[in-house]
């Protein structure tokens, strides 16, 4: 089994693993390290460990040396440069009027190459831009248009609970998020409270979606009658965070009852009753069939002025 170490460049990016070889790597580590981009400063988020060949795409890249003080003071370096070329290729893209927005710059460490991130609603001509930053920076340019999500992961924020993004603290990955989480949860459909900053829906209607899943698979439907420890009573709100549900009783009283209380449904709640599809009324039948005979009646005037206009252009 090859011993391998975590490796992450990027807050929120991917984890990579790569062969420690002699070095002490500890967590918390600086490292340079050799990616398909070049040479790049990572830091290390896990202690040497042994995986197997499967959870390991081989062979196994080496880390070039521990972070020293003079690439601390690249580093620095490097990140003033990063502000430098936002604000230049800012400047740029008003010139040439693109409607373009810079999300954010990345200066590699071998200084080898400038990446700036960009956001478009779609396709952009930008060469005369590349031509001009490749004139400024003197080196390779690349730019990459992101999504609206990747640009809030990319520059963070305050989310509406008060705290940093998800995305720009500690996902690696999004995963899909859909509208019928948020009703499963029973939350306001209202799309200001859950979307986030990036006018998605928010990453957090994930975390908890499987709990109210299962929890709505044991619980018995609101309105059904059930008989608990506490008494007999309809059910009339669930309770998911405390593993309950509320029963309201003859005279009105409510008693919240954990799942282990319930001993057996005795009474399910009325499906609620199917919409039939309207039937058309004798005029709209009436209407809908002159419609269709005047469409049909179009139709061999078309061909027969066709055909008269083809018999004098053949005479």
């Amino acid at each position: 089994m090859p011993k391998v170490i975590s490796i992450l460049f990027r807050k929120t990016g991917k984890v990579h693993y790569y062969d420690p070889g002699k070095l002490n790597i500890k967590i918390g580590d600086d490292v340079i390290a050799k990616t398909s981009r070049g040479v790049e400063h990572g830091e290390a988020i896990s202690d040497i460990e042994e995986l197997s060949y499967r959870e390991v795409v081989t062979p196994l890249k080496k880390i070039v040396r521990k972070a020293t003080k003079k690439d601390f003071e690249k580093i620095r370096k490097l990140r003033r440069k990063e502000k430098d070329a936002s604000k230049t290729c800012q400047e740029k893209i008003e010139e040439h009027k693109l409607p373009m927005k810079i999300a954010g710059v990345e200066c590699l460490f071998d200084e080898n190459k400038l990446i700036f991130y960009f956001t478009a609603e779609g396709r952009i001509d930008f060469r005369e831009l590349v031509k001009d930053l490749a004139a400024i920076f003197k080196t390779r340019i690349e730019l990459r248009q992101i999504g609206v999500r990747d640009e809030a992961k990319m520059i963070g924020g305050l989310g509406s609970c008060g705290r940093d993004l998800c995305c720009a603290s500690f996902l690696f990955d999004f995963e899909p998020v859909s509208i019928k989480m948020a009703k499963d949860q029973n939350l306001p459909l209202n799309p200001l409270k859950i979307s986030g900053l990036c006018g998605r829906l928010m990453c957090c209607l994930k975390y908890e979606y499987d709990n109210y899943k299962q929890f709505k698979k044991k619980a018995p439907r609101i309105g059904s009658e059930v008989e608990t420890v506490k008494g007999t009573g309809m059910v009339v709100e669930h309770n998911v965070c405390r593993d309950c549900i509320i029963i309201k009783e003859g005279e009105g009283l409510r008693k919240e009852v954990k799942m282990d209380g319930i001993i057996q449904v005795t009474k399910k709640p009325k499906p609620k009753p199917r919409k039939e599809p309207k039937k058309e009324s004798k005029k709209e039948k009436e209407e809908s069939k002159e419609k269709e005979e005047k469409k049909n009646s179009k139709k061999p005037q078309k061909n027969s002025e066709q055909g008269t206009t083809n018999r004098q252009n053949q005479g």
